[in-house]
Order: structure tokens, then C-alpha cells, then sequence
């Protein structure tokens, strides 16, 4: 019982044309908002990471199929899906706790990142903030979407579902890759290269974590 295929199939004719749709859309939407917000894109390639996010996570959820099981099985997938997805999201800087809790105020804002990034609905509370990038946003949906049907796979082997979930070593990547620069410490000469390249870390981070819980080459099938 699998979720998705084993093989690399020749992509077919709806695929291209997904594709080819979402790509039109990303650049005419990137192009619009760049021109009515007035922003300077002076580093293009981080907007290109961003739509890279968008267009991998959306085809990464579209491609996956998720195996048949029982009830109790798909809600404690979920339940790990959406804890993951929580533990991504206070990582990678989409879910922002208050330096002073209880002393921030109410409010929402636009921020006007870089395509891909922004704009950014901005939701503040005196305890926490949501700061809600679109390629963080779908990019992280769309792992938790792929871990939940990871556990679904691994609950009908012998491995169990939690357990296979622990050993499965890149989930745990996009945490690590976006927590670096506050491991190393913000002075060192590797937290400052860290940081230079934190978008260059985290998309290929990121796209390596999608090809890994997409194919699976480590396991959690019954072939």
C-alpha cells in the first residue's frame, strides 16, 4: 500500500499543463504586485525561491495520493501532521511569540516582501504574531501534508507510525535548517553565513525534504 508511485513516470499531459498554468499564474501575479506595491526586487533570486515554493508544494500535494486506512489511523496522522506543521511554523518564522507577552497590541498589516514572500498579511496579538508568507505558508502545508501521508504508509508496516515518523531523518531538516543561526550564535562567522544564505539553506532544504517524503527511497512502503 503506497501513497505515491515508486517509479519516475514520464509526466503526462494534464502535469505539463498544470505546470505550465501554475507558472503563468505565479509570474502575471508576481508582476502585478510588484507594480501596484511599488517594490524594487533587487535580489531576484530570492523571489524566484519563493515562487519555487509555492509551485513545488502545490504539485507536491496534487501528486500525492493517500493510502486507504481506518479512522483511528488517518486522526493520529493528523494529529502529527498538524503538530509538525505547528513545529514548522514557530521554526521558520510564520508563528512569532511576543518579546513581552501581553504587552503587544491587536492589529493586521500588510508587509510587502518579495514576490513569493510577500505580501504578507501580518496578524499581531499582545502574546504572538502570524506572519504569513505564501511560500512559507503553502510550503509548509504541503510537508505536513506529505508527513501525513507518511505515517498513513508507515502505520501498515512494521514499523509503527510515530516511530517511523522519529526515524525518519529529513522531516527533521526544514526545523534544523531554519533554528541554525540561533544554534551557532549570532556573532560567529558561521551564524553570519547562515543568515547570508538562510533563503538559499531553507529552499534547498525545503525541495530535498519534498523529494524525500515524496519518494521515500528510506522505506514506509508495503510494495
Amino acid at each position: 500500500m503506497t501513497s505515491v508511485s515508486t517509479t519516475f513516470a514520464r509526466p503526462s499531459r494534464d502535469d505539463v499543463l498544470l505546470v505550465g498554468l501554475l507558472v503563468n499564474t505565479l509570474v502575471v501575479a508576481s508582476l502585478v504586485y510588484v507594480v501596484a506595491s511599488g517594490i524594487s526586487v533587487t535580489r531576484p533570486r530570492y523571489s524566484l525561491y519563493g515562487l519555487a515554493w509555492i509551485l513545488v508544494g502545490v504539485l507536491a500535494v496534487w501528486k500525492t495520493d493517500v493510502a486507504p486506512t481506518d479512522p483511528t489511523t488517518r486522526r493520529r496522522a493528523a494529529a502529527v501532521a498538524v503538530g509538525y506543521a505547528v513545529v514548522l511554523a514557530a521554526a521558520g518564522g510564520v508563528l512569532v511569540t511576543a518579546m513581552a507577552p501581553g504587552q503587544g497590541q491587536w492589529g493586521v498589516r500588510i508587509a510587502t516582501l518579495a514576490p513569493g514572500w510577500g505580501p504578507a498579511p501580518v496578524v499581531s496579538t499582545p502574546y504572538a504574531a502570524l506572519v504569513l508568507m505564501p511560500a512559507r505558508v503553502v510550503g509548509y502545508l504541503a510537508l505536513a501534508y506529505l508527513v501525513y501521508a507518511t505515517v498513513i504508509d508507515a502505520s501498515g508496516s512494521a514499523v509503527s507510525g510515530v516511530l517511523g515518523l522519529l526515524s525518519c531523518v529529513s522531516c527533521s531538516w526544514p526545523v534544523v535548517a531554519s533554528l541554525l543561526t540561533g544554534v551557532v550564535g549570532g556573532g560567529s562567522a558561521v551564524a553570519a553565513v547562515a543568515f547570508d544564505f538562510s533563503y538559499d539553506i531553507s529552499t534547498a532544504v525545503f525541495l530535498i525534504t519534498v523529494g524525500l517524503l515524496y519518494w521515500r527511497p528510506f522505506g514506509f512502503r508495503d510494495d
